[in-house]
């Protein structure tokens, strides 16, 4: 893997595909294979399709909408960051996207849905337009604005407003955060009460003198 990508790869990654060789590279001890073949397939399939140069996020995130990997948009749900406001610009997502594992989960799942907003804000609601423009080498700036009306800039704006008002702390809080934080507050609660005993446990010892019995005589024989 690394001889193909130059050592670029993470180290986490599952798989590879190498649209210049139309090669595919899968590890059979990580994963689902047969998923991920299917993201590494869309890979090769957009690069056959557009003629022109797109970015990461866009790249990732069609391959996980392809491949059906929606289960990624509901581990959003349960991410504190994202539920906090905390989404990231398009050029820090490109980083997660190569970055670490943790952090890789979130952004594969953050691209998926910036590529979901390019369709939702076209009037077909499909992706269709777009391709048909990249397609003929239409560069992806100019394509965003032309099916969506908005700069990338403008567009990359309003992605951001719509992921922090889908997700928000009452989601997270309803996905099972709510169960996170009882579980926290019991773990101290526990640590705080066996500190506050420890004194009178202590306490307790004072004064006690065990006599062990003495042992018993060996049976008649």
């Amino acid at each position: 893997m690394d001889s193909l990508v130059r050592g670029q790869a993470p180290k986490w990654g599952a798989a590879l595909a190498v649209p210049e060789s139309h090669t595919i590279l899968l590890r059979a001890d990580a994963g689902d294979v047969r998923r991920t073949l299917r993201h590494e397939l869309a890979h090769l399939a957009l690069h056959r399709k557009v003629q022109t140069r797109v970015p990461l996020w866009f790249d990732e995130g069609y391959a996980a909408l392809a491949a059906g990997e929606w289960e990624r948009l509901g581990g959003l749900e349960l991410n504190l960051a994202v539920a906090r406001g905390a989404v990231p610009e398009f050029r820090d997502l490109d980083a997660a996207l190569r970055g670490t594992s943790q952090a890789a989960d979130a952004a594969y799942a953050l691209a998926m849905s910036a590529v979901l907003e390019l369709a939702r804000r076209n009037p077909s609601g499909q992706l269709d337009p777009l391709f048909r423009l990249l397609s003929h080498g239409e560069g992806f700036e100019a394509a965003v604005l032309a099916t969506t009306g908005l700069s990338l800039s403008r567009f990359e704006d309003a992605w951001r407003r719509s992921v922090r008002t889908r997700y928000t702390l009452v989601t997270w809080l309803a996905a099972g955060g709510l169960w996170f934080i009882v579980a926290a507050v019991s773990v101290v609660l526990v640590w705080w009460r066996r500190r506050a005993d420890r004194g009178r446990r202590a306490a307790l010892d004072v004064g006690w003198n065990v006599v062990e019995d003495p042992p018993e005589p060996p049976p008649a024989a």
